[in-house]
């Protein structure tokens, strides 16, 4: 029966992969300091924006459902999709100036600021109580992509509110990207690799490139946010973490490459298959990210990375992909 189900809901992904993803609207000012619109411009509508979003709590914040492959269902707070509703809520506001979608808004901060780890050593963190089978996972973990999530959403609740509090928790939740994973960071910081930021911190490497670039995203918003002339160390250490990432992700980028399509991750899990493509949908998400990367961040190798999404994006290959996908979802037991 649970096999049924796996089959039914790969199946309305794919369809959905294929054939129900809008085009991503882009934001047109990437350098103003006080942030108006996120890099990538997110609806409110929960089908648009992340379909495992079911509820929501007392003060309006999301709710998700557990993934396919989670055996224990429950409702839980997830904190990267609740930065993203955060951001869509902010939109809103800034579209209309109805007063309720700013409050909205800054109670989703404050859960961010409420909910947040304060360690003396590894600064501010936030732990998401969800398994990820996929990758051994079956504790509370961490993830630079939460880390940038919340960032964004925290720098915009200080410039509307001038309370320093929030930026004093930003300052902190850049500090675990110092840290490799080993030592109770989010990062992947060894010798001889390029540095990569985790959405999902695990014993082992997971290197998601989604998630990588989107903390690289609310770095770049904090050194637009908080300039030198505010805080020279703060904005020094955004900036090398930002220019530390854009080198890793440039460095990386070959190793995706599968010929005909790119890999969904790089990880070092044992046993994991390592001809794991991505899906049509992340594979355009990728391509809109460089886009607005390099908008920011020239860089000649993601200049290459961006035609390799362009190029293979094509119905021959996407028949290809998923064969192979099919294949790398029956070894990982999510079919």
């Amino acid at each position: 029966m649970i096999s049924i189900k796996k089959y039914f809901f790969m199946l309305q992904k794919l369809k959905r992969d294929l054939f129900g993803r809008a085009k991503l609207e882009l934001c047109s000012d990437k350098k103003d300091a006080f942030l108006k619109e996120y890099y990538i411009v997110f609806e409110e509508d929960k089908k648009k924006l992340n379909r495992l979003i079911v509820d929501f709590d007392s003060e309006g914040i999301p709710l998700n459902t557990t993934y396919i492959d989670v055996e224990q269902k429950k409702l839980h707070y997830y904190p990267i999709s609740i930065g993203q509703y955060a951001l869509a809520v902010f939109h809103s506001w800034l579209r209309t100036n109805d007063l309720e979608k700013k409050y909205h808004f800054l109670r989703i901060a404050d859960w961010y600021y409420n909910t947040r780890v304060e360690d003396e050593n590894v600064g501010n963190f936030w732990l998401t109580d969800v398994p990820k089978p996929e990758y051994n996972i079956s504790t509370p973990w961490k993830s630079a992509f939460v880390q940038s999530r919340a960032i964004s959403v925290m720098l915009r609740a200080w410039q509307l509110t001038e309370n320093k509090k929030y930026l004093d928790a930003c300052k902190r939740a850049l500090v675990p990207f110092t840290f490799d994973i080993n030592e109770g960071g989010v990062a992947i910081r060894r010798e001889g690799e390029g540095v990569f930021y985790e959405e999902y911190v695990a014993k082992c490497p997971t290197r998601v490139v989604d998630g990588h670039i989107f903390s690289l995203f609310g770095l770049h918003e904090f050194i637009r946010a908080v300039p030198k002339k505010l805080d020279k160390e703060a904005n020094e250490l955004a900036a090398r973490l930002f220019r530390e990432g854009v080198v890793g992700l440039a460095k990386s980028w070959r190793q995706l490459d599968l010929g005909f399509w790119l890999k969904y991750s790089l990880t070092d899990i044992p046993g994991y298959p390592q001809n794991d493509p991505c899906t049509v949908g992340y594979l355009r998400l990728i391509r809109t990210q460089l886009k607005v990367l390099l908008q920011i961040a020239p860089n000649k190798e993601l200049e290459k990375f961006l035609d390799k999404t362009i190029e293979y994006d094509k119905f021959s290959n996407i028949i290809k992909m998923y064969r192979s996908k099919f294949h790398v979802l029956k070894k990982l037991n999510r079919l």
